[in-house]
């Protein structure tokens, strides 16, 4: 097999370095930099990438081996059918250490062709370090790191502002790591001036991402070894609340890209549905002794279970557009075949999860009708009842676990014991195959 780099495979570097990207994870190259290729390839974004590495330890070691390349290998079920590609991914041109080339890093912000700042430190990386300094070499956090990028490109390239676009996993990111940066700027005596160019010449973009992406196969044919292949889902879907003028700069393609003046309808479809739908599934999929999630799509009484409690209970309490579309594209997600989600990993804090998950719409459906609605009701119930078993793999804070065994109808604010007392009479399974008849 061939070693993989810009010598063996003949692609040259053909395109300004025009987005910086802080960090180079599965998800970044799974999503972010596929996105990138195909706007390169479909719609002239004509960009390359230079990637920096946040943390102090370790280095790309194999992002610098293969240049930059590596491959994305797409596959699921789409549209009902499924779908299995491999791609080479070309845009990174190169990788930036600001712990052991800090002046590399500097002079990276001030290039003036840079015009995209995009990022996924976790949602740990979007916090305000008060130890951080400016004389730093660099600060630890990403939201000081960050600053000092601005604060250099300000110094030297006043008019050149940047569209900053997190992918970080926190509501208003784009206006959190805006509001660090001037905190820095006003903890550090950067100047008004500063603080000014940020507000006035630097757009900060709340986001919305989705992609499933589980990282490395074993069983995909390449003509190059790739230390770096990723998989990804054929789905994905990125929800940019920003001015109608970043469509100017950042084109969509065909891709599944929206820039919209409001972000919050998507969240709030991805967490009543998709999220909605994960949180109710595992502890009934947990009493019925399944383990994935696409177990419990296959489960011919579950499966039907799930399709009416999203399109009977969850889909009448919205009122915004393409909800069916987006729910099919849910299901045909959770049946790929190759993504094993396990339920135990969706079901890490649970409790916390139901309150934002189910509990709104549960509230919402009793508000306007005026009783309970039976599914919502009955997959809160067995999340009671998988939390009250002493021998269930909980992975949950102490005090909420506690607080459920003790009395959960103070925890969730809803009495849920005629469902408790069904599941205990009758089992899930009978339950389950009433409200499906």
């Amino acid at each position: 097999m061939k070693t993989l780099n810009r010598h063996t495979t003949g692609i040259v570097v053909s395109h300004p370095e025009r987005v910086v990207q802080f960090g180079a994870g599965n998800f970044l190259r799974g999503f972010v930099d596929w996105i990138i290729q195909e706007l390169n390839d479909q719609a002239g974004f004509d960009s390359s990438v230079v990637v920096v590495k946040v943390t102090p330890n370790g280095t790309y070691e194999s992002l610098d081996a293969q240049d930059g390349l590596f491959h994305v290998h797409i596959e699921g079920i789409q549209n009902g059918e499924f779908i299995s590609k491999t791609q080479l991914i070309s845009c990174i041109s190169r990788a930036v250490y600001p712990y052991e080339d800090y002046e590399s890093y500097l002079a990276l912000a001030r290039q003036p062709e840079i015009r995209f700042l995009i990022s996924n430190t976790t949602e740990a990386g979007i916090q305000f370090d008060a130890n951080d300094q400016a004389t730093d070499q660099p600060p630890t956090s990403f939201p000081a790191k960050l600053t000092v990028f601005l604060y250099e490109r300000f110094r030297h390239l006043p008019d050149n502002g940047c569209i900053i676009i997190p992918t970080e996993l926190v509501v208003d990111n784009g206006a959190q790591l805006r509001e660090m940066i001037l905190k820095y700027t006003d903890q550090w005596g950067l100047g008004a001036d500063f603080a000014k160019w940020i507000q006035t010449h630097n757009m900060f973009c709340n986001t919305l991402v989705d992609r499933i992406v589980p990282g490395y196969l074993q069983n995909v044919t390449l003509d190059y070894d790739d230390k770096l292949l990723v998989m990804g889902e054929p789905y994905h879907s990125w929800i940019i609340e920003a001015p109608a003028s970043l469509k100017d700069e950042l084109p969509t393609a065909s891709l599944n890209i929206k820039i919209v003046d409001d972000a919050e309808p998507y969240r709030e479809t991805k967490v009543r549905i998709l999220n909605g739908l994960h949180t109710s599934m595992v502890p009934i999929g947990y009493l019925l002794g399944l383990e994935t999630v696409r177990d419990c799509i296959d489960h011919p009484v579950l499966g039907q279970f799930l399709q009416d409690e999203v399109y009977k209970e969850i889909i009448p309490m919205m009122t915004y557009d393409d909800l069916e579309a987006f729910t099919e594209a849910v299901f045909d997600r959770f049946r790929n075949p190759s993504i094993h989600h396990k339920l135990l990993s969706i079901a890490v804090n649970s409790s916390a999860k139901v309150k934002t998950r189910i509990l709104p719409t549960l509230q919402d459906y009793m508000a306007k009708y005026q009783t309970m609605p039976q599914r919502l009701a009955l997959a809160l119930a067995a999340f009671v009842a998988f939390y009250q078993d002493e021998s269930a793999p909980l992975n949950d804070d102490a005090e909420a676990i506690a607080a459920i065994r003790q009395d959960y109808k103070a925890y969730l604010g809803v009495d849920l014991d005629h469902y408790l007392a069904q599941i205990q009479k009758d089992g899930i399974l009978s339950i389950l195959e009433q409200l499906n008849g």
